[in-house]
């Protein structure tokens, strides 16, 4: 793309169309860097982009075709029309977030179980992300010009299996298209102003051409994943909020050390940060895949998180459209989730708690369970592998229950101290306007793969 001139060749102000008075604007540059011929496969150039070169070249790369900044030392309007992702570079992000892999190896050994395999695990399936042993108990949406999806992958399987095929590019595309479904036929409504997004985000966030993945963890599930962690290991919790121990729990005395147990509010913490650091982590690898693809974008968290969850207080904004409840007890709204659609392991989606941790036990052992013997994996015996972890029986799962329904009665919610749902980081993804950068910025401010993005991917 070539700089903004006059007829007479000398440069334009973007805003005005005037001279400006501050220079020339430069040429669109070229990073030296070697690499791949122009024309040649983009997947292939894709599959060998050097992993060091997305780390050192990362950065937040804001200014899309389209976007406009009307002023102070930046000041730019972009003299194109916004390009949107196609259905290619849109699949390879969204894949980058939350592929299947193939069967995540469970965890190898705890003594307290041999011979049994520890059983914690809530899926079967490894994604490009990791969860806290295997719990991942969080999911992808997203929102482009062409409307709002669902790309639920925590339960997909393993869409890929590198001990039978090789996982390229191309077959994560192939295997994981059919993943997406479509809630809505528009872009989702976010007024560019605060509090819907950060004052320093209203120009660039989900702006047209963009495409703005959003994870969600399932911090209810985690927590009853915590749950059932604690009690495998002989824990239990307390109510340190209202320092009290919770009723009935002695009754498990032979299955969980009742005069030790961890605070209430340690232990939803450890919840919440463990489900915060895999949706951080999540993000991370797609922003490792824009700069592969020589995408524009960031991750970041300045989107107000009850307004894309549906709890604005403005019927005008309905973000996702979440369900929500709100209590004098409780400083902000709490969303527990879209109906049929993603729906947190607690009331109103379950009838009490012990609803919820039977449907988390049936996620574990039943059909596709991480240790359900009929679950294929990676092992040369997966059957006997899976097969040999200890089902939670009825008294197990009383044990997790009580707590969980004590924390839910007390709170009016679960869990009681934090969020049921969670939004943290997202990432956006949008074409750069390269001549924003080549006018303002040195040499270095992109790579390679995005000087050379437009002519590999969409000539």
């Amino acid at each position: 793309m070539s700089s903004t001139r006059d007829s007479t060749g000398s440069a334009q102000n973007p805003i005005t169309r005037e001279p400006d008075a501050r220079g020339p604007i430069p040429e669109a540059r070229t990073p030296t860097a070697a690499g791949p011929t122009v024309g040649s496969d983009p997947l292939a150039e894709l599959a060998a982009f050097p992993l060091v070169e997305a780390l050192f070249g990362r950065r937040s790369r804001r200014f899309a075709l389209g976007d406009e900044i009307p002023d102070g030392p930046l000041a730019y309007r972009s003299r194109h029309e916004p390009v949107p992702l196609n259905e290619l570079e849109r699949l390879l992000v969204l894949s980058a977030m939350g592929g299947t892999t193939g069967w995540h190896y469970s965890i190898t050994r705890n003594a307290r179980y041999a011979p049994h395999a520890a059983n914690y695990a809530g899926g079967a399936a490894g994604r490009t992300f990791p969860s806290a042993a295997g719990f991942h108990t969080a999911e992808l949406f997203f929102t482009d010009d062409s409307g709002v999806y669902f790309f639920p992958t925590r339960d997909a399987g393993a869409l890929v299996d590198p001990a039978v095929e090789d996982v390229t590019a191309e077959l994560m595309v192939e295997r994981h298209a059919s993943r997406l479904r479509r809630l809505s036929g528009t872009r989702l409504h976010l007024p560019a102003e605060e509090p819907y997004l950060e004052g320093h985000n209203t120009w660039c966030v989900n702006v047209p051409g963009s495409l703005l993945v959003i994870p969600v963890a399932d911090i209810a599930q985690h927590m009853l994943a915590i749950l059932c962690f604690f009690a495998q290991n002989g824990y239990a919790i307390f109510d340190d909020v209202n320092g009290r121990e919770i009723p009935g729990l002695d009754e498990f005395r032979d299955l969980v050390d009742v005069d030790a147990p961890f605070p209430l509010t340690f232990s939803e913490q450890y919840a919440l940060t463990e489900a915060t650091a895999e949706l951080a982590t999540s993000c991370y690898a797609g922003v490792l895949m824009l700069q592969g693809l020589g995408l524009g974008g960031w991750m970041f968290d300045g989107i107000d998180r009850f307004s894309m969850l549906g709890a604005s207080g403005n019927p005008d904004v309905p973000g996702l459209g979440f369900r929500y409840d709100t209590d004098d007890r409780w400083a902000v709204p709490n969303p527990t989730g879209l109906p049929g659609v993603f729906e947190a392991f607690c009331p109103p989606h379950h009838a009490d708690m012990t609803a919820a941790v039977e449907a988390f036990a049936e996620r574990k052992f039943g059909e596709g369970g991480p240790f359900n013997p009929r679950t294929p994996g990676p092992w040369t015996d997966s059957p006997g592998f899976r097969g040999s972890a200890q089902v939670h029986d009825e008294r197990f799962k009383a044990c997790v229950a009580l707590q969980a329904q004590y924390v839910l009665d007390t709170f009016g919610k679960f869990p009681g101290t934090v969020p049921t749902l969670f939004i943290l980081n997202y990432v956006q993804a949008h074409h750069l306007d390269l001549e924003f950068y080549d006018r303002f910025f040195a040499p270095g401010a992109y790579l390679r793969t995005h000087a050379e993005h437009m002519e590999r991917w969409h000539s």
